[in-house]
């Protein structure tokens, strides 16, 4: 099983029908979203056994939130539930369908996450990032989740999808990000990421991970190992927005990486991670024809590779 740890929040989008780029006051429509949950509802759509670890309000939002990872078939006896108010994030899109957001989350449910006692003896692999590993008290939790789970010996995904208007303190975010790599098997981060972040692929190799793929918007993935590099370029399609398709990513490569014995990503040749990153561009570029954070199912892609 596969678990994805981290928040969900209602994405606040422009609904298409205003005059391009739409204006502060256009219409918004609610669609679920936030990194982690993104995750979950990919994995869950491309077949894979995934479990949800939250905190999630109980208000009409977040029972919306969980209808949406039950009909992706995605486990929520993980999720914790809380009367506070679910985040809100609204998005701005550019003219090339790319995403900004700004954030409405003080004294939302998904801060109050708390350390679970332990998961299921099942779990093979685990997924973390975006806003969970920075808004305090959640953050520490799952930081805290992280390490022991990857001292246990799963396979650790860690997206960071930095948002830098909700990181205070920049420096101390850089340094804590750099604490968590010793627990991280396989780093997956933006370009614009890396930028803000500062360092480059090796320096985060021999921080601990055993891979890191970098996405390069349309123009495809690249993974680093400490023995090869290897790209491959981004699939072609008339884009909606970019919403979830970093998500999308990160779901596909769990999906592939998850059933494979050993699970160590270095374990990979050349071969192998080509099939892999074009995989995960094929489900990410499926993700941008559709506004919103919609992730493609199993149905739509060809077949996980074998690995």
């Amino acid at each position: 099983m596969i678990v994805v740890a981290g928040e969900s929040l209602i994405d606040l989008v422009p609904d298409g029908t205003a005059a391009a780029p739409p204006g502060p006051l256009d219409p918004l429509v609610p669609r679920r979203g936030g990194g982690p949950y993104n995750t979950a509802v990919a994995l869950g759509r491309l077949g894979a056994d995934v479990a949800f670890c939250s905190r999630v309000s109980t208000d009409g939002f977040g029972e919306a939130l969980m209808d949406g990872l039950h009909a992706a078939g995605v486990r929520t006896d993980l999720v914790q539930r809380g009367p506070e108010p679910t985040t809100l994030a609204v998005a701005t899109l550019g003219a090339d369908g790319s995403a900004g957001y700004g954030f409405y989350a003080e004294g939302t449910a998904d801060r109050l996450f708390t350390l679970p006692e332990r998961l299921p003896d099942t779990v093979r692999a685990l997924s973390f990032g975006t806003l969970s590993l920075a808004l305090e008290p959640g953050a520490s939790a799952y930081e805290a989740l992280l390490r022991r789970e990857a001292g246990r010996g799963a396979l650790t995904l860690l997206d960071p999808n930095v948002r830098a208007a909700l990181i205070p303190e920049a420096a101390a975010y850089r340094a804590r990000f750099r604490r968590w790599l010793p627990y991280v098997s396989l780093l997956k981060l933006s370009e614009d990421d890396a930028r803000w972040l500062g360092g480059a692929p090796q320096e985060w190799l021999a921080a601990g991970p055993a891979a890191v793929v970098l996405t390069r918007g349309a123009a495809g993935l690249t993974v680093y190992t400490r023995t090869l590099t290897v790209s491959v370029p981004g699939v072609p399609v008339a884009v909606a927005d970019t919403i979830g398709a970093g998500d999308t990513v990160n779901a596909a490569l769990l999906h592939a990486l998850a059933g494979r014995s050993p699970q160590e990503p270095a374990a990979l040749g050349e071969d192998a991670w080509r099939d892999v990153l074009g995989y995960a561009a094929e489900a990410a570029a499926l993700t941008c024809t559709r506004p919103g954070a919609e992730p493609p199912y199993a149905t739509e892609l060809r077949s996980p590779p074998a690995l």
